[in-house]
């Protein structure tokens, strides 16, 4: 088994379920994807990924043909599955849950919220990719309704966010703002003012928050690490950007049923 530096949640521990919140660390890519890049969409190496993606799912204690992450498109739809799929198959969605024993959940990220929830009670887990668009279109309450149908109750439901970028570090437009507020005006208290004219930074992690605690689940830990910030650990697509790098790597949370 591929020995991986993994950041791991102590809820989910308590829930018996194996899974990883994936650093950037511990792969074979090169370049701006060094080196544990789990970008399929990323333009890196196809071969350098998949040897990734094989590592992640050794450390998860599953076979990588069994470590299924979905083609994300930030929505808010969200999927139940019972075996693996193939390539040709691949959901495009940013929600999967499954109940199915040896199969691996994973999501990927880079400054979005990369979520993983577990009801040990029902033996039902699920992952979920929540960027901004993906949090305020309701992709957490799609993945809790696709674990409902497989038999878990939401007050049993334990929900991890992973590395994801903290409001220090995201600095958003009005039309952003606008958009929170008009949706409800207590979306206020997420954003605190900004250092540059009409701009405001943006708390994500705590929306994400409130969406679950909305949703009435069992429990939630936020991780609270920042992407943008800890470029040693991370991936950022947003500090990619403030630099003019031309691609970057994609983190990756998983989980599985063993």
């Amino acid at each position: 088994m591929s020995a991986l530096p993994v950041i791991r949640s102590r809820l989910l521990e308590a829930a018996g379920v194996s899974h990883a919140f994936f650093t950037r660390q511990g792969g074979v890519s090169t370049g701006v994807y060094a080196s544990l890049n789990g970008g399929a969409g990323s333009r890196d190496d196809a071969a350098a990924v998949a040897e990734n993606k094989r590592r992640m799912a050794d450390t998860l204690g599953i076979t990588a043909d069994r470590f299924m992450v979905p083609y994300q498109i930030h929505s808010a739809d969200a999927v139940a599955i019972a075996a693996s799929w193939s390539e040709a198959e691949r959901p495009r969605c940013d929600g999967v849950a499954t109940a199915t024993t040896g199969l691996g959940l994973g999501v990927t990220g880079a400054d979005c919220g990369i979520l993983l929830f577990a009801d040990a009670r029902a033996g039902v887990i699920g992952a979920a990719h929540a960027g901004w668009k993906g949090a305020f279109d309701g992709v957490i309450e799609a993945t809790l309704q696709r674990m409902e149908e497989l038999g878990a109750k939401r007050a049993n439901v334990s929900v991890v966010l992973g590395p994801t970028i903290a409001q220090a570090s995201y600095e958003v437009g009005p039309e952003f703002v606008a958009r929170f507020r008009a949706a409800d005006a207590g979306n206020e208290r997420f954003f605190v003012p900004s250092p540059r004219a009409d701009h405001a930074m943006f708390d994500l992690p705590a929306f994400i928050g409130a969406q679950l605690d909305k949703a009435h689940v069992g429990a939630f830990e936020n991780l609270a690490l920042d992407t943008y910030a800890d470029e040693e650990r991370f991936y950022s697509y947003r500090r990619t950007t403030h630099r003019g790098e031309n691609d970057y790597g994609r983190l990756i949370a998983a989980i599985a049923l063993n």
